[in-house]
Protein backbone atom coordinates (compact mmCIF):
# COMPACT_ATOMS: atom_id res chain seq x y z
CA UNK A 1 0.00 0.00 0.00
CA UNK A 2 1.43 3.37 -1.11
CA UNK A 3 1.17 6.81 0.70
CA UNK A 4 -1.73 7.64 -1.14
CA UNK A 5 -3.75 4.69 -0.99
CA UNK A 6 -2.67 4.92 2.71
CA UNK A 7 -4.14 8.32 2.47
CA UNK A 8 -7.78 7.63 0.68
CA UNK A 9 -7.82 4.83 3.44
CA UNK A 10 -8.01 7.54 6.10
CA UNK A 11 -10.07 9.69 4.12
CA UNK A 12 -13.14 6.89 4.25
CA UNK A 13 -12.57 6.23 7.76
CA UNK A 14 -13.03 9.73 9.34
CA UNK A 15 -11.72 10.11 13.44
CA UNK A 16 -11.61 6.30 13.78
CA UNK A 17 -8.74 6.12 11.04
CA UNK A 18 -6.55 9.21 11.83
CA UNK A 19 -7.11 9.95 15.06
CA UNK A 20 -6.09 7.16 17.01
CA UNK A 21 -2.96 6.03 14.72
CA UNK A 22 -4.23 2.25 14.52
CA UNK A 23 -4.73 1.63 10.58
CA UNK A 24 -1.20 3.64 9.88
CA UNK A 25 0.61 1.81 12.60
CA UNK A 26 -1.05 -1.88 11.51
CA UNK A 27 0.03 -0.81 7.33
CA UNK A 28 3.66 0.07 8.51
CA UNK A 29 3.97 -3.78 10.27
CA UNK A 30 2.57 -5.40 7.46
CA UNK A 31 4.53 -3.82 4.79
CA UNK A 32 7.75 -4.60 6.10
CA UNK A 33 6.27 -8.11 7.37
CA UNK A 34 6.21 -11.18 5.22
CA UNK A 35 3.04 -11.58 3.09
CA UNK A 36 0.47 -13.63 6.26
CA UNK A 37 3.13 -12.86 8.92
CA UNK A 38 0.89 -9.95 10.65
CA UNK A 39 -2.90 -10.15 11.36
CA UNK A 40 -5.28 -7.38 11.53
CA UNK A 41 -8.75 -7.42 13.41
CA UNK A 42 -11.41 -5.21 11.33
CA UNK A 43 -13.46 -3.21 14.05
CA UNK A 44 -16.97 -1.11 13.21
CA UNK A 45 -15.35 1.45 15.72
CA UNK A 46 -13.30 2.58 18.77
CA UNK A 47 -15.03 1.19 21.21
CA UNK A 48 -14.93 -2.52 19.55
CA UNK A 49 -11.09 -2.19 19.06
CA UNK A 50 -11.09 -1.34 23.34
CA UNK A 51 -12.99 -3.82 24.08
CA UNK A 52 -10.80 -6.30 21.97
CA UNK A 53 -7.48 -4.92 22.81
CA UNK A 54 -8.91 -5.20 26.92
CA UNK A 55 -9.51 -9.22 26.54
CA UNK A 56 -6.49 -9.62 25.04
CA UNK A 57 -4.56 -7.99 28.24
CA UNK A 58 -6.57 -9.86 30.19
CA UNK A 59 -5.38 -12.84 28.63
CA UNK A 60 -1.23 -11.68 28.69
CA UNK A 61 -1.07 -11.29 25.17
CA UNK A 62 1.23 -8.46 23.46
CA UNK A 63 -0.91 -7.89 19.86
CA UNK A 64 2.09 -5.32 18.70
CA UNK A 65 4.71 -7.83 19.54
CA UNK A 66 2.90 -10.84 18.29
CA UNK A 67 2.35 -8.32 14.97
CA UNK A 68 -1.64 -8.29 15.61
CA UNK A 69 -3.72 -5.19 14.93
CA UNK A 70 -6.83 -3.40 15.93
CA UNK A 71 -8.27 -1.29 13.53
CA UNK A 72 -11.45 0.47 13.48
CA UNK A 73 -13.00 1.35 9.92
CA UNK A 74 -14.97 3.96 10.98
CA UNK A 75 -18.67 1.92 9.90
CA UNK A 76 -19.02 -1.64 8.49
CA UNK A 77 -19.68 -0.07 5.15
CA UNK A 78 -16.00 0.68 4.82
CA UNK A 79 -15.23 -2.69 4.81
CA UNK A 80 -14.58 -3.42 1.10
CA UNK A 81 -11.88 -0.42 1.29
CA UNK A 82 -10.07 -2.04 4.22
CA UNK A 83 -10.13 -6.12 2.47
CA UNK A 84 -9.03 -4.33 -0.78
CA UNK A 85 -5.65 -2.67 0.83
CA UNK A 86 -5.32 -5.43 3.57
CA UNK A 87 -6.37 -8.83 1.86
CA UNK A 88 -5.15 -11.19 -0.44
CA UNK A 89 -4.81 -8.50 -2.99
CA UNK A 90 -3.43 -5.86 -1.01
CA UNK A 91 -0.52 -6.60 1.93
CA UNK A 92 -1.83 -9.94 2.29
CA UNK A 93 -2.47 -9.76 6.46
CA UNK A 94 -4.11 -12.52 8.19
CA UNK A 95 -7.24 -11.41 8.46
CA UNK A 96 -10.72 -11.38 11.06
CA UNK A 97 -13.33 -9.15 11.85
CA UNK A 98 -16.39 -8.04 14.22
CA UNK A 99 -19.67 -7.01 12.71
CA UNK A 100 -22.98 -5.55 14.23
CA UNK A 101 -25.50 -7.96 13.44
CA UNK A 102 -27.18 -4.87 11.40
CA UNK A 103 -24.09 -4.72 8.96
CA UNK A 104 -23.45 -8.95 8.35
CA UNK A 105 -24.80 -8.10 5.26
CA UNK A 106 -21.82 -5.25 4.70
CA UNK A 107 -19.33 -7.93 5.86
CA UNK A 108 -20.38 -10.78 3.26
CA UNK A 109 -20.21 -8.74 0.41
CA UNK A 110 -17.05 -7.03 0.83
CA UNK A 111 -15.40 -11.03 1.80
CA UNK A 112 -17.13 -11.87 -1.06
CA UNK A 113 -15.95 -9.20 -3.39
CA UNK A 114 -12.77 -9.14 -2.05
CA UNK A 115 -12.28 -13.05 -3.15
CA UNK A 116 -12.58 -15.00 0.02
CA UNK A 117 -15.70 -15.91 -1.03
CA UNK A 118 -18.67 -16.68 -1.84
CA UNK A 119 -19.80 -15.76 1.61
CA UNK A 120 -23.38 -16.68 2.02
CA UNK A 121 -24.02 -17.94 5.47
CA UNK A 122 -22.94 -16.86 9.05
CA UNK A 123 -20.67 -19.98 9.10
CA UNK A 124 -18.89 -18.82 5.87
CA UNK A 125 -18.04 -15.52 7.84
CA UNK A 126 -16.91 -17.32 10.80
CA UNK A 127 -14.88 -19.93 8.54
CA UNK A 128 -13.32 -16.57 7.50
CA UNK A 129 -12.58 -15.42 11.00
CA UNK A 130 -15.81 -12.82 11.15
CA UNK A 131 -18.04 -12.99 13.85
CA UNK A 132 -21.46 -11.32 14.02
CA UNK A 133 -22.54 -9.30 17.65
CA UNK A 134 -25.96 -9.90 18.98
CA UNK A 135 -27.53 -7.08 17.84
CA UNK A 136 -23.63 -5.51 18.62
CA UNK A 137 -20.88 -5.51 21.35
CA UNK A 138 -22.36 -3.52 23.84
CA UNK A 139 -25.53 -5.93 23.99
CA UNK A 140 -23.29 -8.84 24.21
CA UNK A 141 -21.15 -7.27 26.94
CA UNK A 142 -24.37 -5.77 28.80
CA UNK A 143 -26.09 -9.66 28.53
CA UNK A 144 -22.76 -10.62 29.76
CA UNK A 145 -22.44 -8.97 32.97
CA UNK A 146 -25.97 -8.20 33.98
CA UNK A 147 -27.37 -4.70 34.66
CA UNK A 148 -27.09 -4.84 38.19
CA UNK A 149 -22.85 -5.28 37.79
CA UNK A 150 -22.92 -2.68 35.60
CA UNK A 151 -24.54 -0.15 37.54
CA UNK A 152 -21.85 -1.28 40.32
CA UNK A 153 -19.30 -0.44 37.62
CA UNK A 154 -20.57 2.61 37.17
CA UNK A 155 -20.98 3.55 40.36
CA UNK A 156 -16.89 2.89 40.53
CA UNK A 157 -16.11 5.32 37.94
CA UNK A 158 -18.54 7.87 39.56
CA UNK A 159 -21.20 7.90 36.98
CA UNK A 160 -23.76 6.42 38.84
CA UNK A 161 -25.82 9.44 39.65
CA UNK A 162 -25.97 10.22 36.06
CA UNK A 163 -27.03 7.38 34.58
CA UNK A 164 -29.83 7.08 37.35
CA UNK A 165 -30.59 10.64 36.16
CA UNK A 166 -30.69 9.27 32.42
CA UNK A 167 -33.16 6.88 33.54
CA UNK A 168 -35.87 9.44 35.21
CA UNK A 169 -35.84 11.05 31.71
CA UNK A 170 -39.40 10.66 30.09
CA UNK A 171 -38.37 9.33 27.25
CA UNK A 172 -36.53 6.74 29.11
CA UNK A 173 -38.69 5.67 31.82
CA UNK A 174 -40.95 3.05 29.69
CA UNK A 175 -37.48 1.14 28.70
CA UNK A 176 -35.65 -1.98 29.95
CA UNK A 177 -32.63 -1.36 32.05
CA UNK A 178 -30.66 -2.74 29.53
CA UNK A 179 -31.99 -0.41 27.02
CA UNK A 180 -31.30 2.16 29.55
CA UNK A 181 -27.75 1.25 30.17
CA UNK A 182 -26.88 1.27 26.29
CA UNK A 183 -28.26 4.53 25.55
CA UNK A 184 -26.27 5.82 28.59
CA UNK A 185 -23.23 4.25 26.90
CA UNK A 186 -23.65 5.78 23.67
CA UNK A 187 -25.27 9.35 25.11
CA UNK A 188 -21.67 11.35 25.28
CA UNK A 189 -18.73 11.28 23.56
CA UNK A 190 -15.36 8.94 24.39
CA UNK A 191 -18.13 7.21 26.78
CA UNK A 192 -18.68 3.84 24.82
CA UNK A 193 -15.14 3.51 23.66
CA UNK A 194 -14.13 4.34 27.76
CA UNK A 195 -17.05 1.38 28.85
CA UNK A 196 -15.82 -1.28 26.26
CA UNK A 197 -12.40 -1.14 27.79
CA UNK A 198 -14.16 -1.12 31.28
CA UNK A 199 -16.65 -3.77 30.65
CA UNK A 200 -14.09 -6.07 28.83
CA UNK A 201 -11.94 -5.92 31.94
CA UNK A 202 -14.86 -6.64 34.47
CA UNK A 203 -16.19 -9.95 32.48
CA UNK A 204 -16.37 -13.25 34.28
CA UNK A 205 -13.57 -15.13 32.54
CA UNK A 206 -16.52 -18.03 31.82
CA UNK A 207 -18.71 -15.35 30.36
CA UNK A 208 -16.98 -13.40 27.52
CA UNK A 209 -19.41 -13.01 24.71
CA UNK A 210 -18.43 -15.51 21.82
CA UNK A 211 -17.89 -13.60 18.87
CA UNK A 212 -15.12 -11.62 21.22
CA UNK A 213 -13.97 -14.63 22.24
CA UNK A 214 -13.86 -16.12 18.92
CA UNK A 215 -12.46 -13.23 17.03
CA UNK A 216 -9.24 -12.90 19.29
CA UNK A 217 -8.35 -16.46 19.02
CA UNK A 218 -8.80 -16.11 15.21
CA UNK A 219 -5.29 -14.09 14.52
Amino acid sequence: MDDESLSRLVAVTGPAGSSNGALATAVAAVRSAAAGSCGVILVEGVSDQAAVEALAARRGRDLRREGVFVVPMGGATNIGHFLDRCGPRGLRARLAGLCDEGEEGDFRRGLTRAGLGPVLTRDDLERLGFYVCVADLEDELIRSLGTAAIELIFAAQGELGPFRTLCKQPAQRTRTREQQVKRFLGNRSGRKARYGRVLTEALDPTRVPRPLDRVLAAV
